[in-house]
């Protein structure tokens, strides 16, 4: 695969000349050769000018020999001639090296005089020979006296052409470096301006948005570059703004969003690292964000040390994505809290896999309700299959044999019958009650009572019980206490709650207290029960009112369903706007109470079920 991933992948292209250099490179060989042609053409000028000139020196200088030789020569004798016109000629020959050699000749062509025959070496440079004739004047005749022919050797056409040759090839090499040197400045020029333009366009990429290209001192065409990219930079950088401002904004509002959310969110990219957390999440697993942030969610650790999230995450990978739509869940423990979690992956709109989202839900509360549930069906099974049992067996032994029991025997099987029918009353009427107060839309009529006669009612009922365990039960009561509004037997059941569990929990032959007083505030009707039992640990007396809760210990061995005061609880805050409590130390009693408004709020009228029509009352 990765071959042929690589034979699928063009080569780089070498990078090229760039186009201006090869347009300098292009303007500087043209003028290069325009500038070897014009020289070339003018050293080819400057040479053939040189030679017409030269030739035209040299018939001038050869007419002038011939006119000087014709008056050297003038009336002088053939004899004479000869050195006359050596003399002549020998003077000439040193006055100017450029001359090689002259010849002097007679009408018929004889020589008369050569200087070849003087300076042999020096007539071997001739180059040019120009000959004129020697013409005499008298009057109007003119007769042919010879001829004069003159070589040149040319030096001074050679010093002039190479002195001409330096001065063009100078003139022409210095024209080039200015070209060159023009051409260089220019390309500088324009480089400087664009490498300017490329730096504000690496500014742009890089995300410097906003960037400006001062624009003085360029050239027309730079210039009005410049002026686009400066308007584009001021164009991205408002849209630049625009867009972070708006991303800002919806990532500020996913950020609420999920720190608002009440479940805990932990965030993990497709490498497990941990990227987004919500306060609530944080509060759950007792970390800081700088501790998870960051950080690979497989190494958090719970409670017991253990690495709870690495199976569950090694298991959610291992799942195909198409697979199933439901996500993982599991439960971990921190701090006695217990953690429900659910694994779900994250995809973008194009349904490209880019990590999960681990929801925690603190499911602690409900995990405890379903043990109290449990306990408190399995406590009330127990509860209710004891007396029934009870009664089975009583009245079977009635029926069976009652002829052979005296009276008394008689009275004390119905006696006993009569106290487990009293207590499975009163554990279906707790059920009943629970069900029935805990409805959202009763309302319970009231009416001003004493409360101080419901008190003594129900210490006359429970009296018989107290006989048989010996206990003593005072009344402290404060005189004149108001009538306050109540509903009378919510409360004779509330306070009825509380005075059986201190008669249950009271070792025999010790004392209840119960009293009935004003608050110190002046507010409210307190009501108290102060007994001698085992007492509650401050652990359990802030749950004692919880519903289906029970305080099982070494002292605390009776059974009960766990309804009793929670029941207190909600008639008492929810139906009667007042307060519960507890006092209590371990091995020193409890005081268990509540507190009644003398003067109530009026509440908000729900709907109201007459006493008839409940169907805990029939059953009670």
């Amino acid at each position: 695969m990765a071959g042929e991933e690589l034979k699928e992948k063009p080569k780089a292209k070498k990078k090229g000349m760039a186009a201006q250099t090869r347009l300098i490179i292009a303007g500087l060989f043209a003028s290069t050769v325009f500038i070897f042609l014009a020289a070339c053409f003018a050293t080819y000028s400057i040479g053939e000018n040189m030679n017409k000139a030269y030739k035209n020196f040299a018939q001038v200088l050869s007419k002038t020999l011939a006119i000087e030789g014709v008056e050297v020569t003038k009336e002088l004798p053939e004899l004479a001639k000869y050195d006359a016109l050596r003399t002549n000629s020998v003077s000439v020959l040193k006055s100017n090296d450029d001359i090689a050699f002259i010849i002097f000749k007679d009408p018929k062509s004889k020589i008369i005089y050569s200087s070849k025959d003087d300076y042999p070496d020096q007539a071997e440079k001739a180059r040019i020979t120009v000959s004129s004739p020697m013409i005499v004047k008298n009057g109007s005749l003119t007769t042919n006296a010879g001829s004069v022919t003159v070589g040149l050797s040319g030096n001074i056409m050679d010093k002039v052409s190479a002195t001409s040759r330096g001065s063009l090839v100078f003139v022409f090499v210095l024209a080039w470096f200015v070209i060159l040197g023009i051409i260089y400045m220019n390309s500088s020029i324009i480089t400087r301006e664009l490498r300017k333009l490329h730096q504000g366009v690496k500014k742009i990429s890089s995300g410097e948005f906003g960037y400006m290209l001062d624009d003085k001192d360029v050239d027309k065409e730079i210039k009005e570059l410049y002026s686009a990219f400066n308007d584009m930079s001021e164009k991205l950088s408002r849209y630049n703004e625009q867009t972070i401002e708006s991303l800002t904004f919806e990532r500020n509002k996913l950020e609420s969003v999920l720190m608002s959310i009440v479940n805990g969110v932990v965030v993990c990219d497709n490498h497990d690292k941990v990227i987004m957390v919500n306060n609530y999440a944080k509060r759950l697993l007792e970390v800081e964000e700088d501790d998870i942030l960051n950080t690979q969610i497989q190494d958090f650790c719970d409670s017991t040390g253990e690495f709870c999230f690495s199976d569950k995450i090694a298991k959610f990978k291992d799942t195909p994505l198409d697979e199933d739509g439901s996500p993982i869940n599991f439960t971990i423990e921190i701090d006695q809290r217990i953690l429900k979690c659910l694994i779900s992956p994250m995809f973008t709109r194009s349904n490209s896999y880019v990590g999960y989202i681990i929801i925690i839900i603190d499911v602690t509360k409900e995990h405890e309700m379903d043990q109290l549930r449990s306990n408190f069906i399995s406590n009330v099974s127990h509860e209710l299959r004891t007396p029934v049992t009870v009664l089975r067996s009583y009245i079977d032994t009635l029926y069976n044999f009652g002829n052979d029991f005296d009276f008394n025997t008689q009275r004390e099987f119905i006696g006993v019958m009569n106290q487990e029918i009293i207590r499975m009353n009163r554990m279906v009427n707790d059920i009943l009650d629970f069900s029935r107060y805990e409805a959202q839309n009763i309302h319970l009529e009231k009416t001003k009572q004493d409360i101080v006669e419901i008190i003594e009612d129900a210490v006359n009922q429970v009296h018989v019980l107290a006989k048989e365990h010996d206990l003593t039960i005072s009344i402290m009561k404060e005189p004149d206490l108001p009538e306050i509004p109540i509903n009378v037997d919510s409360i004779s059941r509330a306070f009825m709650n509380i005075l059986s569990n201190a008669i249950k929990y009271s070792p025999d032959g010790k004392r209840i207290k119960v009293r009935a007083e004003r608050s110190r505030d002046g507010e409210y009707v307190e009501v108290s029960v102060e007994d001698q039992g085992p007492g509650i640990s401050e652990k359990d007396q802030k749950r004692v009112f919880d519903r289906f809760y029970r305080v099982e210990n070494a002292t605390h061995s009776v059974k009960g369903t766990g309804l009793g005061l929670h029941l207190v609880k909600v008639t008492i805050e929810k139906h009667h706007q007042g307060q519960v409590f507890v006092n209590s130390k371990e091995g020193e009693g409890s005081t268990f109470g509540f507190r009644l408004p003398i003067h109530p709020k009026e509440e908000e009228r729900e709907e109201y079920i007459p006493k008839h029509q409940l169907p805990a009352e029939s059953e009670a």
